[in-house]
């Protein structure tokens, strides 16, 4: 059984179908789902607007991220047996909101024990790409950092990596957001129109993920264009002198994120639990941009 849409629309094209279990293919794992992570690209996808860079077969599942348990490896794989406890991307053509998923070796990473299946399940689209931005970034310690879409879950990893890496965040977000944004040790600044005036002093990197307006105000305080990178445009990124984020989606980079998590440095968030029965409402929930934390659908 799998959640996903039957055409390119609205959540009227959104239901549940029968699949059938996939079987891995070389350098594959499948996964039996015990958690799936909702993010706004889920229902992005479902309306079309991702066409040009995922592609799908309809009807397709929604969903890119999961944890749960090896039920089955492909050939040449090494380092994961039957039973482990993973989480990862799944693999191309294939969703997270299903009983059943195939997922990438070189996508996976082993579940630490003290991390959940639903922790686990949000780390490799918002957490990592945090992680992937502010590694590019690299910035020094002392640096100041500016997140424009601080209070969604992309930035609340964001302003958490970069507090661990003694980076000081300005966060940009709505004042429904403030306390979370502040709660996470970075200053709090009001999104909204004339927000470059608003911004404490000049900074030394922007991280977007609103883009619009927003992206354009914020590129006015940097001291170098080149430190802007942006999921929200980035194309409007690139014209201003800076550029997207490279995504890198590795077993290397979400061990990481899990040992950050299992050791108290990172905090996901999981702020909304659905049973899988319920996975229309968490994606809705999630289209509703009004949410705080990260939103997860349970299994079993």
């Amino acid at each position: 059984m799998a959640y996903g849409f039957s055409e390119y629309g609205g959540p009227e094209t959104q239901q549940f179908f029968d699949v059938p279990v996939p079987s891995p293919g070389p350098g594959q794992l499948l996964v039996a789902v015990h958690a799936a992570g909702v993010n706004p690209a889920d229902w992005k996808v479902r309306a079309g607007t991702r066409k040009d860079t995922v592609p799908v077969t309809l009807p397709a599942v929604l969903g890119r991220e999961v944890a749960g348990v090896v039920a089955d490896v492909g050939p040449r794989v090494t380092g994961f047996a039957v039973g482990d406890a993973v989480f990862g991307a799944t693999a191309t053509g294939f969703g997270g909101y299903t009983e059943y998923t195939l997922v990438n070796t070189a996508s996976a990473a082993h579940k630490p024990e003290p991390v959940s299946f639903a922790d686990a399940a949000t780390l490799p689209v918002a957490a990592g790409t945090a992680y992937d931005a502010l590694t590019t970034l690299d910035l020094a310690p002392g640096s100041r950092l500016l997140v424009v879409g601080a209070g969604g879950g992309v930035g609340v990893a964001a302003l958490q990596l970069a507090a661990a890496w003694d980076v000081t965040v300005i966060g940009v977000a709505s004042e429904s957001k403030r306390e979370i944004v502040e709660s996470l040790g970075a200053t709090w600044v009001a999104s909204g129109d004339g927000l470059a005036a608003r911004i404490p002093g000049p900074v030394d990197a922007v991280f977007d993920l609103v883009g619009g307006d927003a992206l354009a105000e914020a590129a006015r305080v940097v001291a170098d264009p080149a430190a802007i990178l942006s999921t929200g445009d980035p194309l409007a990124a690139r014209d201003l002198g800076g550029s997207g984020v490279e995504r890198r989606r590795t077993s290397a980079v979400f061990a990481e994120l899990a040992a950050l998590v299992a050791d108290g440095t990172l905090d996901p968030r999981v702020a909304h639990r659905f049973p899988f029965a319920h996975a229309g409402d968490a994606l809705a929930m999630v289209e509703s941009g009004h949410t705080s934390g990260k939103v997860v659908i349970e299994f079993g």
